[in-house]
Order: structure tokens, then sequence, then C-alpha cells
């Protein structure tokens, strides 16, 4: 199932599940992005739900933080697909994607670095 759609089901916004993410979840850092996951049962029958966050320490306009959280959704929704065949059956994980850099990357960069990001997580289940 080619589903390059990100729905609003696939989105991180319970605020109990992101507490329990950040306080039992793993995380690693893969320049620009640092990930917080943690394998865990969803709400929805979606594999993951995800969300994406920038600093307001780093970048103090909104527009900014806005531009690199839309560089990041396309990224991970172009990549979704190769994801989620590689998440075994019945496996849920919720993550939280942060964007650490301190200047703002071009889209390339960006996929290039969330590429390498669904690589790592993809490589934890085996």
């Amino acid at each position: 199932m080619n589903n390059f759609k990100l729905t609003k089901k696939e989105r991180l916004c319970s605020t109990s599940l992101i507490g329990q993410l950040f306080d039992q979840g793993s995380s690693f850092y893969t320049f620009p992005l640092k990930v917080v996951y943690l394998k865990t049962t969803l709400p929805s029958h979606h594999p993951v739900q995800v969300s994406f966050s920038v600093s307001k320490k780093n970048f103090k306009r909104a527009v900014h933080r806005n531009l690199i959280k839309r560089r990041m959704r396309e990224a991970y929704r172009l990549n979704k697909p190769a994801f989620y065949a590689r998440i075994p059956e019945g496996e849920q994980l919720a993550m939280m994607i942060i964007y650490s850099c301190k200047e703002e990357k071009d889209f390339k960069q960006i996929e290039k670095g969330m590429k390498k990001v669904l690589d790592k997580l993809a490589e934890s289940w085996k």
C-alpha cells in the first residue's frame, strides 16, 4: 500500500503519550534531527504516530519554525511507505522528531537526515 498521506490519526497528539515518550523512550541523534521513540500500543491502528518539533530558542520567528516543520513532515511523508514496509506486523511506535540544528537547512539535507532516522528505527526491530 503506497499511501503518501499523513493523516490526523498518524500524528502524535496525546499529551499523556508524549509524556510517556519522554519518560520511558529511547533517543538518538542523526544530523540534523534528534529522535525520541517508544515501542508501545497506540490508540489507532496505524503502526506509527509521529510528531515534529523545532526549538523556539534556535528559531525565534514562527515563520522559520513552521517552514522547517513543513520540510520535516514532507520528508517523512515521502519516505513513510518504505518505512512502514519494514515494521513487523502488529508492532507500534510513537516518536517525536526534533530539529536540533541552529541554522535552517534545505529540504534535501532534511530528507537525507530523515532517511537515516527511518533506516535506524527500522533496524532496531532486527
